[in-house]
């Protein structure tokens, strides 16, 4: 089972949004206080006014920093590039998720590990 999978048994338990293309689901600077998981389509996550972007997929989480930090101010944008589907967390949600599947913790990090190395690569070129 991978985090798209997961997130997928856990959308049958917790609150699923539906955002059209071009809709903003945040703006940078706004107060958070939930992760979103990429069930379908694709987002576009923009910072430093709009100076530099990352596009995700299905499978990917964003927003996460809403769940550590107390006070939690958006750090970028996130924009649908195409109708979405996104499964929504609040903090408690989230502990839920993870105590019910512990590996959903694990392919959470993996992914925001992969994207960071990606963003890392692309400033090196």
């Amino acid at each position: 089972m991978n985090a798209l999978d997961t997130m997928r048994a856990l959308a049958s338990k917790g609150e699923v949004q539906s955002i059209a293309a071009g809709d903003i689901i945040f703006r940078s600077g706004e107060p958070g206080d939930c992760m979103f998981g990429l069930l379908e389509g694709t987002v576009e996550l923009s910072w430093n006014e709009d100076a530099a972007h990352e596009t995700i997929e299905a499978g990917d989480v964003f927003g996460a920093g809403a769940l550590v930090t107390h006070d939690h101010r958006r750090y970028g944008n996130a924009r649908a590039l195409t109708d979405c589907r996104v499964l929504v967390m609040n903090r408690e949600k989230f502990l839920f998720a993870v105590q019910e599947s512990p590996m959903f913790a694990i392919e959470l990090l993996g992914s925001i590990d992969e994207r960071l190395r990606d963003l890392k690569d692309c400033i090196r070129n």
